[in-house]
């Protein structure tokens, strides 16, 4: 099992994380169904070439060019070139017109976050102009420019090795996902104290601001008391999840350090119940939360389960492997691992540093 703000002035309605409107915008409301509104040959952006122009990724990088004002923060200005190309392309689509007036088809370019609302939200008329706020940074469809949704939407890109079609069906899918699960709701819900204060703790940030996030498989012995209603172990995870990601800000941090200790797992502690939330929660976080991790370290880990790390590996990626490490037990082993990222005062007394810890 895997775990894995910015724009507090805009208000949020009760019924999920979008943005009251404002004043109407007569000109901020493209069409939610962006293919037919190329079809009928009235796009709103002028066309920018005939069949015989360069293709339409090209056409979609030059709507940029790389000297185009560009919001910047600490964090896109590591992008590289390959980067910025893929962001551009991810922010529009092209379509091909079919007016009678022409000879040729021609191609057009529209921005690719309205189209991208309405198909997630079929259901809100206004999908494709209403501003959505995700992990705290407001993301406006029609006003894309803005350095933390650049930060965001790179996350997407980077997950699908930048494609942006692939990142745009990622994106949908994640959008989906949070109104059907609810994501809100599981963050106001109360959970038992008891138990769930006992499995995650936050504490401390690495030597370069990355907030460190603690997962105890351990410190519950009964696991039939965690995963007797899968359904709210669940809820309670991903609004654990979301609470780690409250503490970045998209501007400097946009990723968190996260610690796996299996002190205290025995060799029956897995049951049906509490591997099927594993698998749930892996599938969670893979498909709805990329890039978010910076560093994990799974210590403590019992031998009989290391054999599983090491059968899983060649299916691992090279990008993967570089950001999880094994490690032993005891303080002076999970140090010698740990203090070069952390430094021994954020870091616990029983992972090797000098604080007092949880």
């Amino acid at each position: 099992m895997s775990m894995g703000s910015d724009d507090h002035s805009a208000s949020v309605s009760g019924s999920g994380p979008w943005v009251a409107p404002g004043e109407p915008k007569e000109d901020r409301n493209p069409s939610a169904d962006a293919s037919k509104h190329c079809d009928d040959g009235t796009p709103e952006t002028p066309s920018l070439g005939v069949a015989a122009s360069p293709a339409p990724a090209d056409l979609a990088a030059k709507a940029a060019p790389e000297n185009d004002d560009e919001p910047q923060n600490t964090l896109t200005k590591k992008f590289t070139d390959a980067e910025w190309s893929a962001l551009r392309k991810f922010r529009v689509i092209w379509c091909l017109s079919r007016r009678k007036e022409l000879t040729n088809s021609a191609i057009h370019l529209q921005p690719m976050l309205p189209a991208t609302f309405a198909e997630a939200f079929p259901d809100n008329p206004g999908a494709s102009s209403t501003p959505y706020i995700l992990w705290g940074v407001t993301i406006d469809p029609t006003e894309p420019k803005n350095a933390k949704v650049s930060v965001i939407l790179m996350k997407f890109l980077r997950a699908r090795n930048l494609n942006p079609d692939e990142a745009k069906t990622m994106l949908i899918s994640t959008l989906r996902w949070r109104q059907s699960f609810d994501v809100e709701g599981a963050m106001k819900e109360q959970y038992p104290e008891e138990i769930f204060g006992k499995l995650g703790k936050i504490y401390g940030k690495d030597k370069q601001g990355h907030p460190v996030v603690y997962n105890l498989y351990g410190a519950i012995k009964d696991t039939s008391v965690v995963f007797d209603d899968i359904q709210r172990f669940l809820r309670w995870r991903v609004a654990f999840m979301e609470r780690s990601i409250a503490l970045l800000d998209f501007e400097t941090v946009d990723q968190a350090v996260q610690i796996h200790d299996y002190e205290g797992v025995g060799l029956f502690s897995r049951t049906e119940n509490s591997k099927r939330a594993a698998s749930e929660a892996t599938s969670i976080f893979q498909g709805h939360y990329p890039e978010l991790l910076t560093r994990k370290f799974f210590v403590n880990v019992p031998s009989f389960m290391t054999w599983i790390f090491w059968l899983f590996k060649p299916l691992l990626s090279s990008a993967t492997l570089d950001k999880m490490a094994v490690v032993g037990s005891g303080p002076r082993t999970i140090g010698t691992a740990l203090l070069p990222i952390i430094d021994e005062r954020e870091l616990p007394k029983r992972y090797g540093g000098s604080a007092d810890g949880f």
